[in-house]
């Protein structure tokens, strides 16, 4: 197991707030860094900004990057579903910008950008999908109905690794005492829940912003075939494999999902089509 996340190499570090969201009500942790185009980064269940650190440095040299962190375990009601996270983002984001940014998002945060695409187009420039929910997945929630033990969670967060050499330290814990209140495992089960019966393979047609599908080849909680399905329904994506990867290419592969996202930003800014097939090398288009 890897001793930490993967250097980020960053100049500065990115400065941190928390946003009272005054439509939900709800406090959301936001690191920002950087200057420029905005580019919005959204995480999936149980994600951590800090995930994404190592995959700022290019990007803020040129982007204002802005991590968005919700109390995801916490949420209740109606809040605690696919559609309540939208309304609480699109919230935030209205707040937090003036001008459509490109969007990043890891498995539910995917699963918003398609959302947000669909809902309010005029928010986005672009957006990147990384092991996206929203057609199939193979999650846990039924399994973590009763309180889960560490070593149940090691072996099923080592599964979202192609190499669990590269899951860094500390990620079980997290889980681990997430999961330990049982309003936290019903939020978790609930979202889950939500995010598989929010199935979108008939509107994908009618997305017209331009899309990244940035894949782990190795990716077993969303396979291969799930990404191939979303670059053939959207119809203006461009898709790119992360070799030797799972789930989380901004844990295990930062530099070549980042070099995949550098290129992407950079053929949006000068109006290079989007729809360049399929390639194996992250970053070529």
């Amino acid at each position: 197991m890897s001793s930490e996340i993967p250097p980020t190499h960053l100049t500065t570090k990115p400065t941190r707030a928390s946003a009272h969201d005054r439509v939900t009500g709800v406090d959301v942790r936001i690191d920002r860094i950087g200057a420029g185009e905005p580019v919005i980064f959204l995480n999936g269940l149980l994600g951590l900004n800090m995930h994404w650190f190592s995959c700022l440095g290019p990007l803020a040299e040129r982007h204002e990057c802005i991590l968005l962190q919700p109390p995801l375990l916490e949420m209740r009601g109606k809040g605690c579903s696919v559609e309540g996270q939208l309304r609480l983002t699109i919230s935030l984001v209205e707040s937090l910008i003036d001008r459509p940014a490109v969007f990043l998002g890891n498995s539910l945060g995917g699963h918003l950008c398609l959302r947000m695409a669909l809902a309010r187009p005029d928010l986005m420039r672009g957006f990147v999908l990384i092991g996206s929910s929203g057609l199939f997945e193979r999650s846990f929630e039924r399994d973590v109905q009763h309180n889960p033990s560490h070593e149940w969670l090691d072996r099923k967060i080592r599964d979202l690794f192609h190499d669990p050499d590269r899951m860094p330290q500390g990620a079980v814990d997290h889980a681990f005492q997430e999961l330990q209140d049982r309003r936290r495992i019903r939020a978790f089960v609930k979202l889950g829940k939500s995010a598989k019966s929010d199935h979108l393979g008939d509107q994908l047609h009618m997305i017209k912003t331009p899309a990244l599908i940035a894949w782990g080849e190795n990716d077993s909680v969303t396979p291969p075939t799930v990404a191939r399905q979303f670059h053939e329904g959207l119809p203006n994506s461009r898709l790119v494999w992360i070799p030797e990867c799972g789930h989380a290419p901004q844990l295990e592969r930062p530099a070549e999902l980042t070099g995949a996202v550098m290129r992407f930003l950079d053929d949006l800014a000068a109006g290079v089509d989007i729809r360049s097939g399929v390639s194996n090398h992250p970053g070529v288009a």
